[in-house]
């Protein structure tokens, strides 16, 4: 029993010991009327971390005394979705009603992954309740929506969070013949942040970090507790910022191993496969830019991909793109350039277009000299002309310079040849 977690021991079995949601399992709430009469929708539950998602699932599938059936949608592929909707159709013959199928972040999974759960969804072979914590609009495909009802979950108040604290605290005593008490609460309700299995663990953490058969929680312990036992990787949290940080030092510093070793951490984590890609797309026009323009081609492949295939497979399309960007040559000349030209139209204002740049729709236009003086340069060598394309008041102004690379060099030497009288690098 002492092995189990604390957040496990203390998981609600019925609606009357759920903590919060009142408005959804309450006693004259409506979902919670549906489901004691029997019926359960498909469903998708939307909320932040820790307030009851996975719980309240379990407790809907008791209720109605269906089989249940739970994938993660972290390392479950399009096979796992059909292995159990198969299962669910065999044993189906033998039970009544349907099976129940309970998808954790489902918001991970990719269209065709979601596309795998519709006919069963349709013909009633399963129950969907899918959990996720991003908002099902953007991330759950619309004929999977369509056919779910969405409920949302709220982050838990002080008031709960006091009782589910009381909750541990003597669930733990019991089980441990240690005494806890709690002096101050509001670190604990800072850090858990409205999550009840965080504040499980972190009541966990503390007592079991104390040797003395009466254990004292205050602020300053939580504080300093913490600060020695940071969580491997909270999402949410300080660590989400710190390793993606730590992951985009080091593809721009081009360290392919620190690099897949940081792609590793987030992925281990449960990070968002699609926030990774747009990570990469960023830094490949960022960091690689000009010096190897295929690496934004690579890195926009790769998102599609992602996004198309999702986990377990999408590990390794990740890993390459990681890897591809950190070893290729690296320039930030197209992005010092465009914050260069930004600083300068807040500085300059709008600047009038020079009259041969403006188009001539009209005779009135063509007669104050719109498009006048224009100079087609595919009429000339190399395709290319000298004539003005600056605002007359800051013309000679350089934005992009060539950085030091293979083929911005190649720039560098078209750019003088072409522009010898206004660029200087």
């Amino acid at each position: 029993m002492e092995n189990i977690p604390l957040a496990e021991r203390l998981r609600p079995k019925d609606f009357d010991s759920f903590a919060g949601q009142k408005h959804l399992v309450g006693k004259n709430a409506s979902l919670r009327q549906l489901i004691e009469s029997g019926k359960i929708p498909s469903m998708i539950l939307w909320g932040p971390p820790g307030v009851g998602k996975t719980t309240l699932a379990k407790i809907i599938s008791n209720y109605a005394g269906r089989r249940f059936y739970t994938l993660s949608a972290i390392s479950s592929g399009v096979k796992d979705v059909r292995e159990v909707i198969s299962k669910a159709r065999e044993q189906n013959l033998f039970a009544a009603g349907s099976a129940v199928l309970f998808i954790d972040e489902i918001h991970r999974f990719s269209k065709s992954q979601q596309d795998s759960l519709l006919g069963a969804v349709e013909d009633g072979t399963i129950v969907l309740i899918g959990a996720t914590t991003e908002n099902p609009s953007f991330e759950v495909i619309t004929p999977l929506l369509s056919r779910c009802q969405v409920y949302i979950l709220e982050s838990l108040g002080e008031d709960e969070l006091k009782i589910l604290a009381q909750k541990a605290t003597s669930e733990y005593e019991t089980s441990n013949n240690r005494s806890i008490k709690i002096e101050e609460y509001d670190a604990l309700f800072r850090f858990s942040g409205g999550d009840a299995r965080k504040l499980y663990n972190i009541i966990e953490l503390i007592a079991n970090s104390e040797k003395s058969p009466k254990i004292e929680i205050n602020n300053k312990i939580v504080s300093e507790v913490l600060q020695k036992h940071i969580n491997v990787y909270d999402k949410g949290g300080e660590q989400h910022y710190d390793v993606i940080s730590a992951f985009i030092k080091t593809v721009r510093g081009s360290d392919p191993n620190a690099a897949v070793y940081w792609l590793a951490r987030m992925l281990d984590g449960g990070e968002d496969i699609l926030f990774i890609a747009r990570r990469l797309l960023v830094l490949a026009a960022e960091d690689i830019g000009l010096a190897n323009p295929n690496a934004l081609l690579l890195a926009n492949a790769c998102f599609d991909a992602v996004n198309k295939i999702g986990m377990p497979e999408a590990r390794i399309l990740l890993s390459e793109c990681t890897i591809y960007l950190a070893c290729s040559p690296k320039s930030n000349s197209a992005y010092m350039a465009i914050e260069k030209a930004l600083e300068l139209v807040r500085n300059k204002g709008s600047l009038p277009v020079p009259l041969h740049l403006r188009n001539a729709p009209t005779n009135l236009m063509k007669q104050i000299g719109y498009g006048n003086d224009y100079v087609y340069p595919h009429d000339f060598e190399h395709h290319f002309t000298f004539q003005n394309y600056m605002p007359d008041a800051i013309i000679g102004t350089t934005l992009y310079e060539p950085a030091s690379n293979q083929k911005e060099a190649e720039f560098r030497s078209r750019l003088i040849a072409f522009w010898d009288k206004t660029y200087r690098f």
